[in-house]
């Protein structure tokens, strides 16, 4: 059985056990909180489609990890105008472990 769920505006795929990294949510480490943004729910054979959420069906998830991803650099040039100019940027995350998905 899996689920996929909408968190800051990205669909990733919860199945029991695994997890995913979405973007920096206002959570604590170890906290459980529950996804209720459900798209679609498949179960075996069955799959029901949410339109555009799949009604009584939520994801409970862990909060495993605060982290922040690699620096990226931007780089900003103007050819013959002596401008050049860089920044640095680094995106925070959340990475998320699937507890449980419950159908009521």
């Amino acid at each position: 059985m899996y689920a996929i769920v909408e968190s800051g505006g990205r669909q990733y795929r919860a199945e029991v056990g695994n997890s995913f990294v979405t973007e920096k949510l206002p959570h604590e480490v170890g906290e459980q909180i529950e996804l209720n943004n459900i798209l679609l729910l498949a179960h075996g054979d069955e799959v029901k489609i949410g339109q555009p959420a799949v009604e009584g069906v939520t994801v409970k998830v862990t909060v495993v990890e605060q982290f922040r991803g690699k620096k990226i650099f931007v780089w900003k040039y103007k050819p013959k105008k002596r401008y050049r100019h860089r920044q640095g940027h680094r995106q925070s995350y959340t990475r998320l472990r699937v507890d449980e998905i419950v159908v009521g």
